[in-house]
């Protein structure tokens, strides 16, 4: 018997002190192995969006991951890339932890248009600001990482 399931997360991650590192060279490119990473490991990303300083992306869980070991695998292999092909200048990293917020089936075109705005929408709003409406908006209680 095969296992079916549609489980879509909303996942959101920030480089190390939230540093805007990721220029407009570096996005589209880093957005591309991330895309193409995922699809080897069996991971249906159906959309990223790389900031300066955080990501985007709306995939479909396996159900052979767990949120965890999804989010480690893209952070991991997507730092170690960047290291890897020099990127960047310095060595690169990922901030600890991550958002990931459940999508329902009825609001992916929604999400995906939200995530392919990204641009437009950080002109206005800091990825702090996005980052708090989005742990508010789902019921979970804000922790300031400088208060830790």
């Amino acid at each position: 018997m095969h296992s079916y399931s549609r489980c879509w997360i909303h996942l959101i991650w920030g480089t190390l002190n939230r540093e805007k590192l990721l220029n407009k060279d570096a996005a589209p490119r880093l957005s591309r192995h991330l895309a193409e990473y995922a699809d080897t490991k069996g991971v249906y990303m159906k959309i990223n969006y790389i900031n300066a300083d955080h990501v985007h992306a709306l995939i479909d869980l396996p159900t052979n991951m767990s949120i965890e070991e999804l989010v480690q695998l893209l952070k991991g292999s997507s730092s170690h890339w960047v290291n890897a092909n020099r990127i960047l200048p310095g060595k690169f990293a990922w901030g600890r932890g991550c958002g990931a917020f459940s999508v329902s089936e009825s609001n992916v075109i929604q999400v995906g248009a939200y995530i392919a705005g990204q641009e437009e929408h950080h002109r206005v709003r800091t990825f702090a600001d996005e980052l708090r409406e989005f742990i508010e908006r789902h019921g979970l209680r804000w922790q300031n990482e400088k208060s830790r």
